[in-house]
Protein backbone atom coordinates (compact mmCIF):
# COMPACT_ATOMS: atom_id res chain seq x y z
CA UNK A 1 0.00 0.00 0.00
CA UNK A 2 1.52 3.32 -0.97
CA UNK A 3 1.56 5.87 1.85
CA UNK A 4 1.82 8.95 -0.34
CA UNK A 5 -1.06 10.28 -2.48
CA UNK A 6 -0.58 9.50 -6.15
CA UNK A 7 -0.84 13.17 -7.13
CA UNK A 8 2.05 14.02 -4.79
CA UNK A 9 4.21 11.33 -6.41
CA UNK A 10 3.49 12.84 -9.84
CA UNK A 11 4.34 16.34 -8.56
CA UNK A 12 7.64 15.12 -7.15
CA UNK A 13 8.53 13.49 -10.45
CA UNK A 14 7.65 16.62 -12.43
CA UNK A 15 9.74 18.80 -10.14
CA UNK A 16 12.72 16.44 -10.17
CA UNK A 17 15.89 17.91 -11.64
CA UNK A 18 16.73 14.49 -13.07
CA UNK A 19 13.48 14.21 -15.06
CA UNK A 20 14.55 13.42 -18.61
CA UNK A 21 11.63 12.12 -20.63
CA UNK A 22 11.53 11.87 -24.46
CA UNK A 23 8.73 14.40 -24.90
CA UNK A 24 10.51 16.30 -27.68
CA UNK A 25 12.77 15.09 -30.48
CA UNK A 26 16.09 17.00 -30.44
CA UNK A 27 16.13 17.35 -34.24
CA UNK A 28 12.60 18.77 -34.37
CA UNK A 29 13.64 21.31 -31.71
CA UNK A 30 16.87 22.19 -33.56
CA UNK A 31 14.89 22.79 -36.74
CA UNK A 32 12.79 25.36 -34.91
CA UNK A 33 16.03 27.01 -33.78
CA UNK A 34 17.50 27.11 -37.29
CA UNK A 35 14.32 28.62 -38.70
CA UNK A 36 14.31 31.32 -36.04
CA UNK A 37 17.31 32.80 -37.85
CA UNK A 38 16.99 34.52 -41.21
CA UNK A 39 20.08 33.07 -42.88
CA UNK A 40 19.45 29.31 -42.86
CA UNK A 41 19.98 27.23 -46.01
CA UNK A 42 18.16 24.20 -47.41
CA UNK A 43 21.38 22.22 -46.99
CA UNK A 44 21.41 22.96 -43.25
CA UNK A 45 17.83 21.76 -42.89
CA UNK A 46 18.44 18.58 -44.90
CA UNK A 47 21.71 17.76 -43.10
CA UNK A 48 19.98 17.98 -39.74
CA UNK A 49 17.00 15.80 -40.66
CA UNK A 50 18.94 12.97 -42.32
CA UNK A 51 20.88 12.35 -39.10
CA UNK A 52 17.85 10.36 -37.96
CA UNK A 53 16.82 7.65 -40.41
CA UNK A 54 13.52 6.84 -38.68
CA UNK A 55 12.51 10.51 -38.57
CA UNK A 56 13.54 10.95 -42.21
CA UNK A 57 11.33 8.04 -43.25
CA UNK A 58 8.35 9.35 -41.34
CA UNK A 59 8.76 12.89 -42.68
CA UNK A 60 8.78 11.55 -46.25
CA UNK A 61 5.68 9.48 -45.55
CA UNK A 62 3.82 12.49 -44.15
CA UNK A 63 5.12 14.81 -46.89
CA UNK A 64 3.59 12.45 -49.46
CA UNK A 65 0.27 12.16 -47.62
CA UNK A 66 -2.87 13.69 -49.09
CA UNK A 67 -2.78 16.45 -46.50
CA UNK A 68 0.65 17.82 -47.42
CA UNK A 69 1.62 16.65 -50.89
CA UNK A 70 1.36 17.90 -54.45
CA UNK A 71 0.94 15.67 -57.48
CA UNK A 72 4.48 14.32 -57.79
CA UNK A 73 5.87 11.99 -55.14
CA UNK A 74 8.87 13.31 -53.18
CA UNK A 75 11.59 10.72 -52.60
CA UNK A 76 14.27 12.72 -50.77
CA UNK A 77 14.30 15.22 -47.92
CA UNK A 78 15.78 17.80 -50.32
CA UNK A 79 12.79 17.31 -52.64
CA UNK A 80 10.44 17.66 -49.68
CA UNK A 81 12.07 20.88 -48.47
CA UNK A 82 12.02 22.39 -51.98
CA UNK A 83 8.39 21.35 -52.52
CA UNK A 84 6.92 22.28 -49.17
CA UNK A 85 9.40 24.83 -47.84
CA UNK A 86 11.68 24.62 -44.82
CA UNK A 87 9.08 25.94 -42.39
CA UNK A 88 6.49 23.41 -43.50
CA UNK A 89 9.05 20.62 -43.21
CA UNK A 90 9.82 21.76 -39.67
CA UNK A 91 6.10 21.45 -38.89
CA UNK A 92 6.02 17.98 -40.47
CA UNK A 93 9.09 16.98 -38.43
CA UNK A 94 7.44 18.12 -35.21
CA UNK A 95 4.25 16.28 -36.19
CA UNK A 96 6.18 13.08 -36.98
CA UNK A 97 8.22 13.15 -33.78
CA UNK A 98 5.23 13.96 -31.57
CA UNK A 99 3.27 11.14 -33.16
CA UNK A 100 5.97 8.70 -32.10
CA UNK A 101 5.76 9.98 -28.52
CA UNK A 102 2.00 9.60 -28.32
CA UNK A 103 2.25 6.08 -29.77
CA UNK A 104 4.95 4.92 -27.36
CA UNK A 105 2.83 3.85 -24.38
CA UNK A 106 2.60 0.21 -23.33
CA UNK A 107 0.06 0.41 -20.48
CA UNK A 108 -3.39 -0.07 -22.11
CA UNK A 109 -5.15 2.66 -20.08
CA UNK A 110 -2.41 5.22 -20.71
CA UNK A 111 -2.18 4.23 -24.38
CA UNK A 112 -5.91 4.74 -24.79
CA UNK A 113 -5.67 8.16 -23.13
CA UNK A 114 -2.69 9.14 -25.27
CA UNK A 115 -4.58 8.36 -28.49
CA UNK A 116 -7.38 10.72 -27.48
CA UNK A 117 -4.81 13.41 -26.71
CA UNK A 118 -3.08 12.80 -30.05
CA UNK A 119 -6.28 13.29 -32.05
CA UNK A 120 -6.91 16.49 -30.11
CA UNK A 121 -3.36 17.72 -30.81
CA UNK A 122 -3.67 17.05 -34.56
CA UNK A 123 -7.12 18.65 -34.71
CA UNK A 124 -5.88 21.79 -32.96
CA UNK A 125 -2.77 21.97 -35.17
CA UNK A 126 -4.57 21.80 -38.51
CA UNK A 127 -7.51 23.86 -37.25
CA UNK A 128 -5.35 26.71 -35.96
CA UNK A 129 -3.34 26.84 -39.17
CA UNK A 130 -6.53 26.96 -41.25
CA UNK A 131 -8.09 29.64 -39.05
CA UNK A 132 -4.93 31.78 -39.27
CA UNK A 133 -5.17 31.67 -43.06
CA UNK A 134 -8.90 32.44 -43.13
CA UNK A 135 -8.92 35.32 -40.64
CA UNK A 136 -6.18 37.48 -42.15
CA UNK A 137 -3.26 36.09 -40.14
CA UNK A 138 -1.65 33.94 -42.83
CA UNK A 139 1.80 35.00 -41.61
CA UNK A 140 1.05 33.12 -38.36
CA UNK A 141 -0.09 29.90 -40.06
CA UNK A 142 3.07 27.84 -39.41
CA UNK A 143 3.31 29.08 -35.81
CA UNK A 144 -0.38 28.27 -35.49
CA UNK A 145 0.24 24.67 -36.54
CA UNK A 146 3.02 24.20 -33.96
CA UNK A 147 1.07 26.06 -31.25
CA UNK A 148 -1.98 23.86 -31.78
CA UNK A 149 0.12 20.71 -31.84
CA UNK A 150 1.97 21.53 -28.61
CA UNK A 151 -0.63 23.38 -26.54
CA UNK A 152 -1.41 20.28 -24.43
CA UNK A 153 2.18 19.01 -24.24
CA UNK A 154 1.87 19.01 -20.45
CA UNK A 155 -0.72 16.24 -20.74
CA UNK A 156 1.75 14.06 -22.66
CA UNK A 157 4.43 14.80 -20.07
CA UNK A 158 2.13 13.72 -17.24
CA UNK A 159 1.25 10.48 -19.05
CA UNK A 160 4.99 9.77 -19.46
CA UNK A 161 5.53 10.39 -15.73
CA UNK A 162 2.60 8.12 -14.86
CA UNK A 163 4.02 5.34 -17.01
CA UNK A 164 7.42 5.74 -15.36
CA UNK A 165 5.82 5.42 -11.92
CA UNK A 166 3.88 2.32 -12.97
CA UNK A 167 6.98 0.72 -14.49
CA UNK A 168 9.07 1.32 -11.38
CA UNK A 169 6.48 0.24 -8.80
CA UNK A 170 5.51 -3.41 -9.09
CA UNK A 171 2.70 -2.96 -6.53
CA UNK A 172 1.10 -0.18 -8.58
CA UNK A 173 -0.89 -2.13 -11.19
CA UNK A 174 -2.49 0.81 -12.91
CA UNK A 175 -4.20 4.14 -12.62
CA UNK A 176 -7.84 4.76 -13.45
CA UNK A 177 -8.92 6.89 -16.41
CA UNK A 178 -10.74 9.18 -13.96
CA UNK A 179 -7.65 9.78 -11.82
CA UNK A 180 -5.48 10.27 -14.92
CA UNK A 181 -7.91 12.88 -16.26
CA UNK A 182 -8.04 14.60 -12.87
CA UNK A 183 -4.24 14.83 -12.60
CA UNK A 184 -3.94 16.12 -16.18
CA UNK A 185 -6.64 18.74 -15.68
CA UNK A 186 -5.01 20.04 -12.53
CA UNK A 187 -1.37 20.03 -13.63
CA UNK A 188 -0.89 20.01 -17.40
CA UNK A 189 -0.72 23.76 -18.12
CA UNK A 190 1.94 24.66 -15.55
CA UNK A 191 3.88 21.41 -16.10
CA UNK A 192 3.80 21.96 -19.86
CA UNK A 193 4.94 25.57 -19.48
CA UNK A 194 7.91 24.54 -17.34
CA UNK A 195 8.82 21.84 -19.86
CA UNK A 196 8.71 24.30 -22.77
CA UNK A 197 10.90 26.73 -20.84
CA UNK A 198 13.37 23.95 -20.05
CA UNK A 199 13.68 23.14 -23.76
CA UNK A 200 14.05 26.85 -24.66
CA UNK A 201 11.13 26.85 -27.07
CA UNK A 202 9.95 30.26 -28.32
CA UNK A 203 7.96 32.25 -25.78
CA UNK A 204 4.99 32.48 -28.17
CA UNK A 205 4.45 28.73 -27.69
CA UNK A 206 5.27 28.70 -23.96
CA UNK A 207 2.58 31.30 -23.28
CA UNK A 208 -0.06 29.32 -25.18
CA UNK A 209 0.81 26.13 -23.29
CA UNK A 210 0.44 27.99 -19.99
CA UNK A 211 -2.63 30.12 -20.78
CA UNK A 212 -4.85 28.14 -23.17
CA UNK A 213 -7.39 27.40 -20.40
CA UNK A 214 -7.38 30.96 -19.05
CA UNK A 215 -10.51 32.94 -19.88
CA UNK A 216 -9.44 35.89 -22.03
CA UNK A 217 -10.55 39.47 -21.54
CA UNK A 218 -8.87 40.77 -24.69
CA UNK A 219 -7.49 39.33 -27.93
CA UNK A 220 -4.10 41.01 -27.80
CA UNK A 221 -2.46 37.59 -28.22
CA UNK A 222 -4.01 36.60 -31.56
CA UNK A 223 -2.47 33.13 -31.67
CA UNK A 224 -3.64 32.30 -28.15
CA UNK A 225 -7.16 33.43 -29.05
CA UNK A 226 -7.19 31.28 -32.19
CA UNK A 227 -5.80 28.21 -30.38
CA UNK A 228 -8.47 28.58 -27.68
CA UNK A 229 -11.22 28.84 -30.29
CA UNK A 230 -9.96 25.75 -32.14
CA UNK A 231 -9.59 23.94 -28.81
CA UNK A 232 -13.30 24.61 -28.18
CA UNK A 233 -14.08 23.35 -31.70
CA UNK A 234 -12.18 20.10 -31.17
CA UNK A 235 -14.01 19.54 -27.89
CA UNK A 236 -17.32 20.09 -29.67
CA UNK A 237 -16.34 17.47 -32.26
CA UNK A 238 -15.28 14.95 -29.60
CA UNK A 239 -11.55 15.21 -30.30
CA UNK A 240 -10.94 15.45 -26.58
CA UNK A 241 -13.23 12.68 -25.40
CA UNK A 242 -17.02 12.91 -25.38
CA UNK A 243 -18.43 15.25 -28.08
CA UNK A 244 -20.03 18.48 -26.85
CA UNK A 245 -22.50 19.23 -29.69
CA UNK A 246 -24.25 22.00 -27.73
CA UNK A 247 -21.08 24.06 -27.40
CA UNK A 248 -21.89 27.37 -29.12
CA UNK A 249 -18.65 28.43 -30.81
CA UNK A 250 -20.07 31.71 -32.14
CA UNK A 251 -20.92 32.74 -28.57
CA UNK A 252 -17.35 32.39 -27.29
CA UNK A 253 -15.40 35.50 -26.39
CA UNK A 254 -12.76 34.65 -28.99
CA UNK A 255 -15.20 34.33 -31.89
CA UNK A 256 -17.17 37.44 -30.94
CA UNK A 257 -14.20 39.69 -30.24
CA UNK A 258 -12.42 38.62 -33.46
CA UNK A 259 -15.57 38.87 -35.59
CA UNK A 260 -15.50 35.23 -36.66
CA UNK A 261 -18.94 34.32 -37.98
CA UNK A 262 -20.94 31.12 -37.65
CA UNK A 263 -20.43 30.12 -41.28
CA UNK A 264 -16.63 30.18 -40.91
CA UNK A 265 -16.88 28.19 -37.68
CA UNK A 266 -19.04 25.60 -39.46
CA UNK A 267 -16.42 25.41 -42.23
CA UNK A 268 -13.74 24.97 -39.55
CA UNK A 269 -15.57 21.97 -38.10
CA UNK A 270 -15.93 20.33 -41.53
CA UNK A 271 -12.28 21.03 -42.44
CA UNK A 272 -10.99 19.51 -39.19
CA UNK A 273 -13.07 16.36 -39.64
CA UNK A 274 -11.92 15.93 -43.26
CA UNK A 275 -8.26 16.73 -42.57
CA UNK A 276 -8.15 14.40 -39.57
CA UNK A 277 -8.84 11.46 -41.88
CA UNK A 278 -6.03 12.47 -44.24
CA UNK A 279 -3.43 13.08 -41.51
CA UNK A 280 -4.24 10.00 -39.43
CA UNK A 281 -4.27 7.74 -42.50
CA UNK A 282 -0.66 8.81 -43.15
CA UNK A 283 0.34 7.86 -39.63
Amino acid sequence: MQSKPFVDIVKEQLESETLNLPVFHPIAIKLQGILAGKDFTIDQVVALIIKDQALTSQILRLANSAFFSGLAKVTTITDAVVRLGAREIASVAMLASQQNNYNSFTHPELKSHSQVLWKHAIGCAIGTRWLCEKTGYKQLAQEGFIAGLLHDIGSLLILKVLEGILNSDSEQKGVSRELTAEIIAAMHTESGYQLMQKWNLPEIYCTIVRDHHTELTDTGNVLLSLVRLVDHTCRKLGLAGTPEPNLMLAATFEAQSMGIKEIMLAELEIMIEDAMEMVTSAA
